[in-house]
């Protein structure tokens, strides 16, 4: 079994697999910052690149659910935190 047949509200570590994803991610946000793209432009594809990708793999209902719960996990500073992944 790997993470994607886990439902989203169990997954609220990164995996290594996951931690890798994020490498990438950040990696291009890199290149797109040296390219002269805007920071702000680019988090706001990459969540609709990401949610895109979500309601294809769960559906809207799961997701709908997940997005749900992110205003908690902001407050909590939970993406501070994976900010720190970065660098």
């Amino acid at each position: 079994m790997n993470d994607n047949d886990v439902p989203l509200s169990e997954l609220p570590e990164l995996s290594s697999i996951k931690q890798a994803a994020l490498s990438y991610v950040n990696e291009a946000f890199a290149e797109a910052e040296l390219d002269g793209l805007d920071a702000d432009c680019m988090a706001q594809a990459a969540l609709f690149a990401a949610f895109t990708e979500l309601v294809a793999t769960y559906g809207e209902d799961a997701v709908a659910q997940y997005a749900s719960s992110l205003a908690d996990k902001i407050r909590s500073g939970a993406f501070s935190m994976a900010g720190a992944l970065k660098h």
